[in-house]
């Protein structure tokens, strides 16, 4: 399961980081590395962007981002 895919309200652990180079650095800079558990508070209509909070932290991903972003329920 991707990160695009879970729902909201749900707390879910990254298992995996798809993706290369700048964009995965990317991701990575914002705190979100294997293992972290990623809250998920909302995902606008379209799902772009995904609302979520990672180290207590709240951020915004583009669903392309979200898509590289395996996860699994915590």
């Amino acid at each position: 399961m991707t990160l695009r895919e879970a729902k909201v309200g749900q707390t879910v652990r990254v298992t995996k980081l798809e993706g290369a180079g700048a964009v995965k650095r990317r991701i990575m800079d914002m705190g979100i590395t294997k293992g972290e558990t990623i809250f998920v508070r909302k995902v606008a209509p379209l799902g772009d962007p995904i609302e979520i909070t990672v180290r207590g932290y709240e951020l915004s991903l583009r669903k392309a981002d979200g898509e590289m972003i395996q996860v699994q329920p915590a």
